[in-house]
């Protein structure tokens, strides 16, 4: 959901900065049903009834190197880069926890969240996480919409898809460092 929102928040951003949505239309993104494999896959480990908490673990890491897929064919796209980076380190994470995003504790807390939830669950408490670090460990408040836990892996993904919407859609964001306009020489007297 953090991701979402976001992007979402991104995209409402981009007219206001000077840009035009409609410049997504122009962009020529490859494999884009890879994209959407992935992110059924992830669906599916999730949310498909009856399947064992291994095979939804599974999933759930086989979604990332489908998505994988895409992202080496649309690398040169603006913000790929920094997202692909985002969803290696989260893939790490994952990978490395037996196939759930380790979540802080204290993190989870803050978000409102419960700890000890039976079933399979993506982002979860675990004991003995590796690379802890990776894992969510940053919250959006339960006092707060859209509360939820996060990862520096998931900042990385919307901080990419976000920096490449505002430059595909040439927003004033995104935009190089203007350099600034010369001042007119002053008179030899100072004036």
């Amino acid at each position: 959901m953090f991701l979402v929102v976001v992007v979402l928040a991104g995209a409402l951003a981009v007219p206001l900065l000077g840009g035009r949505l409609s410049a997504l239309a122009d962009v020529e993104v490859r494999l884009g049903r890879v994209l959407f494999a992935a992110l059924a896959l992830q669906a599916a480990s999730l949310y498909l009834p009856g399947l064992p908490r291994g095979a939804r673990a599974a999933l759930m890491v086989a979604s990332y190197p489908v998505a994988g897929v895409f992202v080496a064919a649309n690398r040169r796209l603006p913000g790929v880069p920094l997202a692909a980076l985002g969803a290696a380190l989260n893939f790490l994470a994952i990978v490395a926890n037996g196939g759930i995003m380790p979540a802080s504790p204290s993190a989870l807390a803050t978000a409102g969240l419960p700890l000890g939830v039976p079933g399979y669950r993506s982002s979860a408490a675990v004991a003995d996480p590796r690379l802890w670090f990776l894992g969510d460990v940053f919250a959006i408040p339960a006092s707060w919409p859209f509360s939820n836990v996060f990862s520096v892996g998931d900042v990385l993904l919307a901080l990419g898809a976000v920096w490449g919407l505002h430059r595909v859609c040439g927003s004033r964001l995104a935009s190089p460092l203007r350099a600034r306009r010369p001042r007119p020489p002053s008179a030899p007297d100072g004036t």
